[in-house]
């Protein structure tokens, strides 16, 4: 691994420790002058933290949110260095210490809260102020100012960041951080250059399936991490149209009813909506007002099974614990991995899976309108698959503008500031040349095998199967996946003469491509009708 050298008092570098990559953690050191701080300190083992002295290679440390990529080495790191510096926002503060629950000796006050929009001096010259990242309640984006005696430097690191507003927490402002003009912006990529919808038309979509698995006679497993995801289904569910006052169970597994409990003294830093629903019934726990939210414990557990529920439950249980047993068939729901791969329980003939989309940051248009908003000399993307990573680099809008850099973990990133721009050198080119012949009946399309050195590939080509669309004057060719695959098969099940979308001649790919529908454009289940049903597949 590179170093950082001591001899330059007036330097501008970063040398990642992580870079998010897959399950990789987040940490970076960067230099400014004489000065070396470390945002956040994700690694599993804080050994290369360690300099050979024995002595930490930090000045300080500035942690942007609660989540284990990002923290879960500080504890390891307070206990080895208890004097060096630990900055978060106030509400991280608060909810570090759930990435330890199962520690044994306890768990220390880790760090020092700073407030938001208010530029603190650590030292002399170099000084740090805070801003909202929406993404997670308490998740900071940072500014870093470095004033010295012949050179000064600015450098902006947003953490995770989501620019639209989530449930519980506001989304990050352009407003406040406009024309910051940084030397550097490090930023997240996690989405890569994919494109969302908007963030409540993917609650509505996952609202519905859920009410569309509870009306088919299923129980519903969501398996999430212990922090955002799972508080924000569980204020969705309790508040969405389709669920409030309605006669269901929602059990909660203790490792996530302990975030829940720490969401509870955050009351004061939850966006109005959120206060004002807490001012008529309570934020989570209410065996009351419909639906019932009630924990699961080995005394409750038998409860499961006597009628169809919502279980909301760690990551990594072992499903086997609710399914075992259980009277009726089971969705498990997975949030979709914004590094494109999600690991699938194995499943039984009473289990199906799926994923859904419930983003937590933002997507490629959202990334490239904060990068052009706060204009910076350099960019260093971090937090995201390489492919992603490369897909955003690549960007020809981004190439003529910035200094565009994606290091791996290791690798010293320098960071000159001159002038004057310098274009530098594009990345690899990611486009691939092919060959189509028209034949009577078919097209064929050939791509060099080059194609599939990508870790995509393997999900893009698992079934063998594509589906191709229309986008402007462009066609768009997309994977089919077993799941898809065999929801088609099911459909082949439907009587013949049902008047259904199964059956329609406008359904293709589980959407209605009828104009004269009102479900045009929509997704639609085999089962489901309209007036303009037409006989016949498409």
């Amino acid at each position: 691994m590179s170093t950082l050298s001591h001899s330059s008092n007036e330097d501008l570098v970063c040398l990642p420790y992580g870079v998010g990559h897959g399950d990789e953690g987040v940490c970076l050191l960067v230099k400014m002058g004489p000065y070396r701080i470390l945002l956040d300190c994700g690694l599993r083992d804080i050994k290369p933290l360690i300099g050979v002295d024995r002595q930490p290679i930090c000045d300080l440390v500035i942690c942007s949110h609660a989540h284990a990529d990002h923290a879960r080495g500080l504890l390891d790191l307070h206990r080895a260095f208890p004097q060096l510096p630990i900055y978060t926002s106030e509400v991280t503060s608060h909810l570090l210490p759930l990435n330890w629950l199962d520690d044994k000796a306890g768990v220390p006050h880790l760090s020092q809260a700073l407030p938001w929009r208010r530029s603190i001096e650590f030292a002399d010259g170099l000084s740090a102020e805070l801003f909202p990242a929406g993404h997670l309640p308490g998740a900071a984006a940072v500014l870093l100012t470095y004033t010295g005696f012949y050179k000064s430097y600015s450098i902006f690191y947003t953490g995770d960041f989501f620019l639209s507003n989530s449930r519980l927490v506001e989304g990050l402002h352009l407003d406040a951080i406009r024309n910051l003009n940084p030397d550097v912006l490090m930023i997240e990529g996690s989405y890569g250059t994919a494109r969302h919808p908007h963030r409540r038309k993917q609650e509505n979509t996952l609202m519905a399936r859920i009410d569309r698995a509870i009306g088919q006679q299923q129980s519903v497993i969501l398996p999430v991490t212990q922090l955002g995801i799972a508080q924000e289904l569980l204020i969705l569910l309790r508040s969405h149209h389709l669920f409030t006052g309605r006669d269901i169970d929602i059990w909660v597994d203790s490792a996530i009813a302990a975030a829940y409990d720490a969401y509870l003294p955050l009351l004061d830093s939850f966006p109005p909506s959120v206060q004002n629903f807490a001012r008529h019934q309570s934020l989570f726990w209410d065996e009351k007002v419909r639906p019932h939210v009630r924990q699961l414990t080995p005394e409750t557990l038998p409860k499961i099974h006597q009628r169809q529920c919502i279980i909301i439950t760690e990551k990594y249980t072992d499903l086997d614990t609710y399914t075992q047993g259980h009277p009726f068939p089971v969705l498990v729901l997975l949030p979709s991995s914004p590094h494109g791969i999600t690991i699938f329980p194995p499943t039984t003939p009473e289990m199906a899976v799926e994923t859904y989309l419930l983003s937590e940051h933002s997507d490629g248009a959202g990334t490239a309108q904060l990068i052009h908003n706060i204009r910076p000399k350099h960019v260093v993307f971090v937090h995201g698959s390489a492919p992603y990573l490369a897909d955003l680099t690549g960007l020809e809008e981004l190439q003529n503008r910035y200094h565009l850099h994606s290091p791996s973990a290791g690798t010293l990133v320098s960071l000159p500031i001159g002038e004057t721009f310098i274009q530098p050198a594009p990345p690899t080119d990611p486009n691939y040349e092919g060959e189509l012949i028209e034949l009577e009946r078919e097209i064929n399309i050939t791509l060099p095998n080059a194609i599939a050195s990508d870790p995509r590939w393997h999900n893009f080509a698992d079934t063998g199967s594509i589906e191709a669309r229309w986008q402007g004057e462009e066609i768009v060719l997309r994977g089919i996946s077993p799941r898809e695959i065999l929801a088609r098969q099911q459909e082949l099940n439907l009587d013949p003469d049902t008047p259904c979308c199964g059956n329609c001649r406008f359904q293709r790919g589980s959407r209605c491509y009828n104009s004269r529908s009102p479900l045009h454009n929509f997704k639609v289940t085999p089962d489901g009708f309209c007036p303009a049903f037409e006989q016949g597949k498409g």
